[in-house]
């Protein structure tokens, strides 16, 4: 279709609104083109790389990727925009047939057993595998709750091949009381990770991380006084020693993108399976990475999810195996 003598791709399943054209004045020369957008579209620049990312934009004539994020607008610059959904727009798929086991529920929340391999929720419309497709469907009410759009009523998140325990709201109030107390260190979070070598001690450690500037997101340690780092609390105690491995119950006090995982390598017992922060050989040592969000709990919201499946033989194969003395 067209637009004013500007191309855009044909409108997309669950997108909303018009194409649009903003002209870049004098006083807007010079910005960069992600910041323009932002601005103008009342977007968050990370929107803004989404619509780049999918050829949702042009400038003057021309289709401008994601690679122009950062190109210097010239006063008089025709910056084309095709028709998009906002985030809070957006409609996750219900997928009733998708299993669901729900751990515990009450009064607007409920906590799920997320498989690994499967995301939190969507991360476009009409994607499908997401634990709250699953949920949505037995819960069509948490459209709209909390964040909205694609994550409707998520509380908070695992990583995609982590397991276990997964707190959805069904109504606001619900979410905006479970959100405080996450941001507020007051829920109590268990999880249980198969480490290389062996932790033969109880020990804590606050550890400063940064989110480094790399798609997908990844997280390291931070240098002394680097700027941005935010300290992450984190307890752990062996459960059981193996001759090279063990299995350790990790409590984090904070909430950080992959802080577990990143405090554990740093620590030098990366967790087996993790493709991103462990050596190879501990990363090729499981076919996922094996940590597993066991416990929540906080006021009446108490849940358990039990080892999964290949956890458990993973568990069982190292201990039918000859240990080393201590």
């Amino acid at each position: 279709m067209t637009h004013d003598g500007i191309a855009f791709p044909l409108h997309s399943r669950g997108v909303t609104g018009d194409p649009r054209e903003l002209l870049v004045t004098a006083a807007d020369g010079g910005r960069r083109l992600d910041v323009f957008l932002a601005e103008r579209l009342a977007l968050s620049r990370a929107e803004v790389r989404r619509l780049l990312a999918r050829g949702r934009v042009r400038l003057d004539e021309r289709a401008a990727s994601l690679s122009a994020k950062g190109t210097p607008l010239a006063a008089g610059t025709r910056v084309g925009v095709a028709a998009f959904s906002r985030p809070e727009e957006r409609r996750v798929l219900a997928e009733p047939d998708a299993p669901l086991a729900v751990l515990a529920a009450g009064p607007g929340w409920l906590a799920a057993d997320k498989p690994a391999g499967a995301p939190v929720h969507p991360f476009d419309e009409g994607e499908r595998g997401s634990v709250l497709g699953a949920v949505i469907a037995r819960h069509p009410e948490l459209h709209g709750v909390g964040e909205g759009g694609l994550r409707s009523g998520v509380v908070h998140r695992l990583d995609v091949d982590t397991s276990g325990v997964l707190l959805v709201a069904t109504e606001e109030a619900a979410w905006r009381r479970l959100r405080e107390a996450f941001a507020r260190h007051r829920v109590e979070k268990l999880y249980r990770a198969v480490v290389r070598g062996r932790m033969e001690e109880a020990g804590a450690a606050e550890i400063p991380l940064v989110l480094g500037r790399h798609r997908p997101a990844r997280v390291r340690v931070a240098a002394a006084g680097e700027r941005g780092a935010r300290v992450v609390e984190l307890a752990w105690r062996p459960l059981e020693c193996f001759a090279a491995v063990t299995l350790v119950e990790v409590r984090p006090r904070t909430g950080f993108l992959h802080q577990i995982r990143v405090a554990l390598a740093h620590l030098g017992h990366p967790v087996l399976g993790d493709r991103v922060y462990a050596d190879a050989d501990s990363a090729a040592a499981a076919p996922r990475q094996m940590l597993h969000a066991a416990e929540l709990r906080f006021e009446e919201v108490t849940a358990a999810s039990p080892d999964p499946p290949d956890l458990s033989a993973l568990l069982e194969a190292l201990r039918s195996r000859p240990r080393r003395g201590p």
